[in-house]
């Protein structure tokens, strides 16, 4: 990629500046069990990405409806686990209550360690910072509940501008964001987008004429960061790699 000055980092959050503050099989197993009892964990585990990659792919961007999508993923991933239709259907209310609640603050969340300081030394340097995800708006209240700084901003996500990673439309559009009202624009040979996914934030970004970074995850056992990408361990081997090219 272009050997140009960097001016604008732009980051994934989930797994990137934001992780589960606890597993999230355990905020399921947790939020179901005043209802249906204690589900098994495992199966729990197991149940989950299988839904939520189910509803990515049949509906994606939420489908114009974030509440009603969580609400599928949840439903579908306690009858994965073994939990009784009939009781689930009736307390279902309460259950997307409880877990939407609790993935909308610092209860489910905590910022990755050394991530609001390296925002706050790029702003120093600096070096515009931008959010690009393909979270839902709650994650608007999440970074502000953890303390983020407000010079991390736009804040794009998927959601609220239709379309998400690895478009390059998303990526794109998050540059013009920052452009507008800038008498000097940064060009996309001046960015950098980091995440933790191959597709969606490595190759996206380049596709997009971004430079890029794939940030291993903290949960290994999870990790979606094999590839051929140009991977980073940590916040500060990030924060190096922008120096060398100020």
């Amino acid at each position: 990629m272009s050997a140009s000055k960097i001016k604008l980092v732009s980051w994934d959050l989930l797994h990137t500046l934001v992780l589960p503050r606890y597993p999230i099989a355990v905020a399921y197993q947790r939020s179901f069990e005043p209802f249906l009892g204690r589900l098994d964990l495992a199966a729990l585990e197991r149940s989950f990405p299988i839904a939520l990659r189910r509803l990515q792919k049949d509906k994606p961007l939420y489908g114009g409806d974030s509440r009603d999508w969580w609400s599928q993923v949840i439903c579908q991933t306690g009858l994965g686990a073994g939990a009784d239709p009939h009781t689930l259907d009736a307390s279902l209310p309460s259950i997307v209550d409880n877990l939407m609640t609790v993935f909308s603050s610092k209860e489910g969340y905590k910022a990755r360690e050394h991530s609001i300081q390296v925002l706050n030394e790029l702003n120093q340097l600096g070096v515009h910072t931008a959010v690009v995800s393909n979270a839902d708006s709650r994650m608007l209240s999440v970074i502000q509940d953890l303390g983020f700084p407000r010079t991390l901003f736009p804040v794009i996500l998927s959601e609220a501008v239709g379309f998400e990673k690895p478009s390059i439309e998303i990526f794109h559009h998050t540059l013009e964001r920052v452009n507008a009202g800038r008498d000097v624009k940064i060009a996309l040979s001046e960015c950098v987008h980091i995440g933790d996914e191959i597709e969606c934030d490595y190759n996206g970004a380049r596709e997009a004429g971004m430079n890029a970074l794939l940030l291993k995850r903290v949960d290994e056992a999870e990790g979606s960061t094999e590839g051929n990408g140009e991977t980073v361990d940590d916040m500060e081997q990030i924060l190096d790699w922008v120096r060398k090219r100020l």
